[in-house]
């Protein structure tokens, strides 16, 4: 698929997620934004939810699932009026993601630290069923203060995860409070090159080094991928963007016509 049409789907996400979270007048929206580029690429990319046995998706930072729904209208797994339901009772599109709902977010997600154990699990059964096909999983990067996450890393690289790719979506705020301020994880390339991880590290709201890093993970051997993707928080909304408020908040109506003009104006240079 061409950059440009990665781009144009990312953007239509985009104003999905604004849609969805301005309707439930609630929802992770900033994380969301940040992790969009990286969701529509890898499902575009590599994702055929048409077939049972087929590369999966973990969304390690569950609250971003707004972005894996987004996605899924796109693919035509879910139906845009679905996206109004979003955090309603009795809908399936609830604040983290639930496989028992919709099977195809891949894992139930919310707990950080947990997804991306649950994708070593994936990969390591895929491995010795000699399965070709790949385990993403989308960590935050407040997430990787969980001692989880480091355990994970360390089975990956021990079993020799080569069809395994952690995302780091390293957005800099965690929750309302800059990542590093809470735990200063730098360098976190050179953490992961030490834990024996083949490391990309990219900007991950540019999608031209998005489709470079995933296929440059597919030609790696003998060890897990990590791509450190350097992200903006809100991305694509003017006032959104690295904001701590908008880890979690409402749009009022004002904030909503706002966001739509700014992702309307990015859709017109595509």
């Amino acid at each position: 698929m061409e950059i440009n049409e990665l781009k144009r789907i990312a953007n239509n996400n985009r104003k999905r997620i604004v849609e969805m979270v301005y309707r439930a007048k609630v929802g992770h929206v900033g994380g969301a934004l940040s992790a969009i580029d990286l969701v529509t690429a890898i499902c575009e990319m590599d994702i055929d939810y048409n077939s049972k046995e087929r590369s999966r998706l973990v969304l390690s930072k569950g609250h971003a699932c707004p972005a894996i729904y987004a996605e899924l209208v796109q693919k035509g797994v879910l139906k845009e009026e679905d996206l109004l339901t979003f955090r309603h009772i009795n809908s399936r599109l609830q604040g983290h993601p639930y496989t028992v709902d919709i099977p195809e977010v891949d894992a139930t997600t919310g707990l950080l630290g947990q997804g991306f154990s649950m994708a070593v699990g994936m990969a390591l059964v895929k491995k010795q069923c000699d399965k070709d096909h790949r385990v993403y999983a989308i960590a935050g990067d407040g997430e990787m203060d969980e001692g989880q996450m480091w355990e994970a890393i360390m089975m990956a690289a021990h079993n020799k995860l080569d069809n395994l790719v952690l995302i780091v979506d390293y957005n800099k705020l965690s929750s309302t409070h800059p990542t590093n301020e809470v735990i200063n994880l730098e360098s976190l390339t050179a953490k992961m090159e030490a834990f024996n991880l083949h490391t990309i590290e990219i900007d991950g709201n540019d999608m031209e080094q998005v489709v470079k890093a995933l296929e440059e993970a597919k030609t790696v051997k003998g060890k897990p991928t990590a791509i450190i993707a350097n992200t903006v928080k809100g991305k694509g909304v003017s006032f959104m963007e690295n904001v701590g408020k908008w880890h979690s908040s409402g749009l009022t109506d004002d904030e909503y016509r706002i966001a739509m003009d700014d992702l309307k104006r990015i859709e017109e240079t595509l």
